[in-house]
């Protein structure tokens, strides 16, 4: 009971998210790479406060997938951050959730897995609930870019799928130590990109955004990663795969209930139809811890 309470605590923390990284008006690449720093900093203490053992050898044996997930995942933040800029939270949560059904479509080219019937029905599905989203905000409306922030949505789904496919490649390494690895990984990415790319002028940062920034990389990487790593340890893939479940479902009533976004029926329909299919897909296999969708 115990672990489900973290998984599920670290689930709802997951949601919430986005009312932190609205708070933070900076370019997303600076705050993913200051997430991935923080974050990466948060959970590497935690390893050596708690003496739990990381196997160098293991995060060498596998550093060159852990380095190319890791730069996908900084590069899912940068997208996903701009996708709740652009778009309401709803939007960019449930396109993001799309993840498990690009998956399926690089399964048999990737991992050479056989694309069933039941598998590619449930990709269809997905596919009609996105364009249920999609159809329902097809122009720009106030201060949002719907099919833009849409657009990245996608754009982040498919990085975290990549995430996910780049996971399955790992050898015996355990959950924790590959994030904190990973997390290493996203800042030094993001932090040439940033550089390079986005150029941060230190006039923009203000004194207020500091606190959320901590919170973000603390509360929202560091001490939630660990809770969720902590509890799956105990609990089943499939058990961990329907509990992730939660993180879309508290997004759109968070969005609702303390940003004021509104969410038309049309798009619940598309949103069910999106995460049913993710879920019906992973109740077909044993689904593998590495495979749960967090934030």
């Amino acid at each position: 009971m115990k672990a489900k309470l973290q998984v599920i605590i670290s689930m709802l923390v997951f949601g919430s998210i986005s009312i932190v990284v609205r708070k933070i008006d900076l370019p997303s690449g600076t705050i993913a790479l200051l997430r991935g720093l923080i974050g990466s900093i948060f959970l590497y203490s935690y390893c050596i406060i708690t003496k739990k053992r990381i196997s160098y050898d293991l995060i060498k044996e596998n550093l060159l997938f852990l380095l190319l997930s890791g730069a996908s995942m900084g590069f899912n933040w940068i997208f996903l951050f701009q996708s709740y800029k652009n778009t309401t939270v709803s939007n960019a949560t449930l396109t993001y959730y799309f993840a498990p059904t690009i998956v399926i479509l690089l399964s048999p080219i990737v991992l050479k897995e056989k694309l069933n019937f039941k598998k590619f029905l449930c990709v269809l599905i997905a596919v009609i609930g996105l364009f249920m989203i999609v159809n329902t905000e097809s122009s720009s409306v106030g201060t949002y870019n719907h099919p833009l922030g849409i657009s990245y949505g996608l754009i982040a789904a498919v990085l975290y799928a990549a995430v996910i496919i780049l996971n399955k490649f790992f050898k015996k390494i355990s959950g924790l130590e590959a994030t904190i690895v990973q997390l290493a990984c996203s800042a030094l990415v993001l932090a040439i990109y940033v550089l390079l790319v986005e150029r941060p002028n230190v006039t923009s940062f203000k004194p207020e955004f500091i606190s959320y920034i901590l919170i973000l990389g603390i509360v929202y990487t560091g001490i939630t990663y660990s809770l969720y790593f902590t509890g799956m340890q105990e609990l089943t893939g499939q058990t961990i795969a329907m509990l992730s479940y939660i993180d879309p479902i508290s997004a759109v009533i968070i969005s609702a209930l303390f940003l004021n976004e509104s969410i038309t029926l049309v798009q619940v329909l598309g949103g069910v139809l999106i995460l049913g299919s993710g879920f019906i897909t992973e109740k077909m296999k044993d689904v593998e811890n590495k495979g749960a969708i967090i934030q």
